[in-house]
């Protein structure tokens, strides 16, 4: 009970530390009403196509529409890299609202049942950038990891939510209404959604371009070619996960996890079918658990948030996507089955707000909407596969067999990865001296993500009393930072004054370019954090306001110095 108490109190304070950011608490709302009204229209729109065309309608568009999706989302994804992330929001919201209301005055004046698929379809493309966008966006909006991990699920909460509350507002009015009115609705909380995000103010720092360099493990692929087209660019996402091996690791564990979500769709009938009591009507009883298990799985994801064991938990949620199918095909039962997806559905947020989160802390922000796009080409690819060959295995060897199959398939891809993804725990975690970096004002205007990086920068040293740190007139090598222990300043010879736990030292040449002005000798047995020169230039130049900081400590040190 304890730890039941602990989860509770760690969930309710991560959804107190989001919804206490404003900008935080306008994304969730603009997603949550555009979230609750994509559904409402995505049933509305799936009742008129099999009205108009039956079952074989509702699948041929349903495939069409994934299909040019999965075609769109990289080059879409390169926009969101090169303009403003909040306007691409803001642009789709407006897009898709003027889009689904064309499509509900076609509907309504009788027009040609293809020009509304047309419509319908260039509605969902348009959406495509709108996802790329916002995970591209969070880790701006917040200030630490754990924050970033806490908003992340904090979505994928919503979305459960949206997954349930949508339909049911859909089912509800078209009711008593017909379906424009639904759809109508649905343009309604574009606009929410647009007005949501226009009032975000993202911190000016944070605005700015990263700081970060050169390679896929810390930089923008395109800037190794500065004049080249925009297919080029678009596939910048591709090879970025390519050539960054923990990258690479997390897309294809993730995309695993996506075969069997694109298998449900067979498998989710046929279960339904044969192994409750309820027919074909128990697939909505089904996905209803799996609802039910993804709200109890957002919460504990929440709850995670600041566990440190961001890959390791991913693996295991991706191996709870297999697991439960082998229970279904052991007990081909009511309660098994529907047991089995309450399990799924409680894996489903960790796999997608761990993966979500790892991406954002491991790739550069010039890339990371390119590199979002191209994981989301990934997965669809990836559902459309098991969509596909579930129905044949079940055709081959019936449905039970089919689940032994996709199940060992998936655990035999996932059981290996679990070791290299307990590496990256002990990489993803917060580096020695991020605590003291941020207390410190010259780096507070620096991002979150660029300030891990410059805490993963820091080198530890431990000197004698009576060390001498730097000599005056010496060439500045080094930013310092105490840790422990005391440290005092001298100019020939004359005392200037000591630093302790948490103060910094040796900037000034560093920033001036001239040689140091003081020296510097340990007075205790000292832990000091050291920063070359090239890396602390690097973090410090390039930001208007981390120069100013910069210039304000240069002259309160200069005339003591």
């Amino acid at each position: 009970m304890g730890r039941v108490g602990n989860a509770v109190r760690e969930t309710g304070a991560s959804l107190g530390t989001v919804f206490g950011n404003p900008a935080l608490r306008r994304l969730n709302l603009a997603f949550a009403g555009s979230a609750i009204g994509d559904w409402a229209y995505a049933t509305a729109i799936v009742v008129w196509a099999y009205d108009a065309g039956g079952i074989t309608a509702v699948g041929i568009w349903g495939t069409v529409r994934l299909l040019l999706m999965a075609v769109v989302t990289p080059f879409a994804s390169a926009i969101v890299d090169k303009v403003s992330r909040q306007g691409v929001m803001i642009t789709t919201d407006l897009i898709r609202a003027a889009l689904v209301l064309g499509a509900a005055a076609f509907i309504w004046t009788d027009a040609p049942v293809l020009t509304v698929y047309v419509i319908a379809t260039l509605a969902a493309v348009a959406g495509t950038p709108f996802r790329p966008a916002v995970s591209a966006l969070l880790p701006r909006l917040v200030s630490r990891p754990e924050e970033l991990t806490a908003a992340n699920g904090t979505f994928s909460t919503i979305e459960s939510l949206a997954f349930f509350v949508g339909p049911a507002i859909g089912g509800i009015l078209l009711g008593f209404a017909e379906v424009p009115l639904v759809i109508l609705l649905n343009a309604l909380t574009f606009l929410w959604s647009a007005a949501l995000v226009a009032a975000i103010r993202v911190p000016e720092a944070a605005a700015s371009s990263d700081p970060d360099g050169g390679d896929p493990d810390g930089g923008d692929p395109a800037d190794d070619e500065p004049a080249r087209g925009f297919l080029s660019e678009s596939m910048d996402g591709f090879r970025t996960i390519w050539g960054h091996r923990d990258l690479r690791l997390v897309s294809g564990v993730y995309c695993a996890q996506t075969v069997v979500a694109g298998a449900s769709i067979a498998f989710g009938v046929a279960i339904a079918v044969e192994m409750t009591d309820f027919g074909s009507r128990g697939v909505g009883y089904l996905d209803s658990a799996f609802g039910v298990g993804a709200l109890l799985g957002g919460l504990v994801a929440i709850g995670r948030a600041s566990s440190r064991k961001l890959a390791s938990d991913f693996g295991v949620g991706v191996i709870f996507w297999a697991l439960p199918l082998l229970l279904a095909a052991a007990w081909p039962q009511t309660l098994p089955a529907f047991a089995a997806m309450l399990i799924i559905g409680a894996a489903n947020p960790i796999v997608d707000v761990n993966a979500s989160t790892i991406l954002q802390r491991l790739t550069p922000d010039a890339v990371l909407g390119r590199v979002f796009g191209a994981l989301e080409t990934g997965l669809i690819t990836a559902m459309a596969l098991g969509s596909i060959a579930m129905p044949l295995l079940i055709e081959w060897i019936g449905l039970r067999w089919s689940l032994v199959a996709m199940a060992l398939a998936i655990t035999v891809v996932v059981v290996p990865a679990m070791v290299p993804l307990r590496r990256l725990d002990g990489r993803l975690g917060e580096p020695e001296g991020l605590v003291m970096l941020r207390q410190i004002p010259l780096f507070a205007p620096l991002e979150p993500k660029s300030l891990e990086r410059v805490a993963q920068q820091l080198i530890r040293l431990e000197v004698h009393a009576g060390d001498a740190v730097i000599r005056e007139g010496e060439e500045g090598d080094r930013f310092y930072l105490v840790e422990s222990g005391r440290v005092s300043a001298s100019f020939q010879g004359e005392f200037l004054s000591t630093a302790g736990p948490g103060d910094p030292f040796g900037e000034i040449a560093l920033l001036r370019d001239v040689p140091r002005t003081a020296t510097v000798v340990a007075d205790e047995a000292s832990v000091l954090l050291a920063l070359e020169r090239d890396d602390f230039l690097n973090a410090v130049t390039g930001n208007s306001e981390v120069s100013s900081r910069a210039d304000d400590l240069i002259a309160r040190r200069i005339p003591t110095y």
